[in-house]
């Protein structure tokens, strides 16, 4: 038997087994979807880089001994939650004392506005009666003294001098032990008041700087994101204004791509684009357009255009990181005829795109196979399709998962193509 004949009888079994095989495959429930024909923007890919939404570098606000690192590179942190701790001891011990000095100037003040206690006031009228008695007496001296001096000539002059002299001096101590009862009775003045009250505000200011300065020794997080850095550790000197961590917000990305500055004017604010990323073939990103830098990198002369996309969690870890290679479809003027396809209808896997579209089968069936296509613009919930494929063919938008080249469907739903959104004008998704 020659070579030629036993290739043939090789290929009719396989052909015969082929079909065998495809009436043994059940037929497969699923949604399909006519593809759509309509005019779009011309688009280009352009390659960028994944970049986090926001960043900082964090800090020491004062000069001290790392005590205390709460979280090692990669860990997620929150807004306001402690990252790391300097040594307080120091501070500590100002603050204690100062509020003591605050304590004092209360206390001082409390005394002020309270006035004189009764008893005080009642010894001050004490000292003033005993003052009126010795005053009364040593006047009655000095008339005596007087009328022997001057009337009897009885008396020497040095009595009688010592006697006027007596009395003026209780006529004066009498004086003064009134204006000091006067004063204990009506207490301290509003003056002395607002002093004490003065004293007590700069002892609080006093404390409120400590305390302050107290909060600055707890390095915080001012947004949520990720540990990306450390520049030092426990144990390590830290000096006012040091490096402390790096921290990046990775919940929304932005994917940074640099357009010449003649596609620029075809890019509109809020366009709906498709994202790839190269680390991550078997998925297919949207962002919306938020910024087109007004500032040229003048030796390229290319603009940064920055795409956001909502990031995604797997496994505790964002899917999109920062730094990460990525291509972005971007509008770049004029316009074409393009096949649009829904979304769902792609089946991803090794960085390449495909659908299955329907076909023809034996006794009247359909049978679905798997054709390769190129992406290109994104409409919508609609993207463009690229390949050999016609614009009248329908593709399956549910079930696709696990369907199998050849393998017989059964169509549950069949959905009219609709006219999708320009991208020029289309909302994120």
């Amino acid at each position: 038997m020659s070579r030629l004949v036993i290739l043939s009888v090789l290929f009719a079994l396989a052909g015969a087994a082929s079909a065998q095989a495809q009436k043994a495959m059940p037929a497969a429930p699923v949604v399909i979807e006519s593809l759509h024909e309509e005019e779009v923007s011309s688009s280009q890919a352009f390659v960028a880089t994944v970049m986090p939404r926001r960043q900082a570098v964090i800090g020491s606000a004062v000069a001290g001994r790392v005590s205390e690192f709460y979280f090692d590179e990669g860990d997620a942190v929150k807004e306001g939650e402690p990252i790391a701790q300097i040594l307080t001891e120091t501070i500590n011990l100002q603050i204690a004392a100062a509020k003591a000095e605050l304590e004092l100037r209360k206390a001082e003040l409390a005394e002020l506005k309270n006035g004189n206690r009764a008893e005080e006031i009642a010894q001050s009228n004490a000292e003033m009666m005993s003052a009126k008695a010795r005053m009364d007496y040593l006047i009655a001296r000095r008339n005596r003294t007087t009328d022997l001096y001057e009337t009897r000539r009885v008396s020497s002059k040095e009595e009688y001098d010592e006697a006027v002299s007596a009395a003026e001096a209780a006529i004066e101590a009498y004086k003064a032990s009134e204006a000091h009862h006067q004063m204990m009775v009506k207490g301290a003045r509003d003056e002395k008041i607002a002093q004490a009250q003065a004293r007590v505000n700069v002892q609080e200011a006093v404390v409120g700087e400590l305390e302050d300065r107290l909060k600055k020794y707890t390095i915080r997080s001012r947004f949520n994101g990720y540990i990306s850095r450390k520049h030092t550790d426990v144990g390590s000197w830290a000096e006012q204004g040091a490096d402390m961590v790096d921290v990046v917000e990775l919940d929304e990305v932005d994917v940074t791509a640099y357009v010449a500055e003649h596609h620029v004017p075809y890019i509109p604010m809020g366009a709906t684009v498709r994202v790839e990323i190269s680390a991550i073939p078997d998925k297919i990103f949207t962002g919306t357009v938020v910024a087109i830098v007004p500032q040229a990198d003048v030796r390229t002369r290319t603009f940064p255009v920055k795409v956001r996309l909502t990031n995604e969690m797997e496994n505790g870890v964002p899917l999109l990181k920062a730094g990460m290679l990525a291509r972005v479809q971007l509008p770049t003027g004029g316009t074409k005829q393009a096949i649009l396809c829904p979304k769902d209808a792609l089946v991803l896997g090794a960085g390449k795109a495909s659908v299955f579209v329907t076909a023809p089968g034996p006794d009247n069936s359909l049978i679905v196979q798997l054709v390769p296509v190129q992406l290109g613009i994104t409409s919508g919930n609609k993207i463009e399709i690229l390949g050999s494929i016609s614009p009248d063919s329908k593709v399956v938008t549910l079930g696709n998962e696990r369907l199998r080249p050849g393998q017989p469907i059964r169509v549950l739903e069949e959905k009219e193509a609709a006219a999708a959104p320009t991208s020029t004008s289309s909302s994120p998704r």
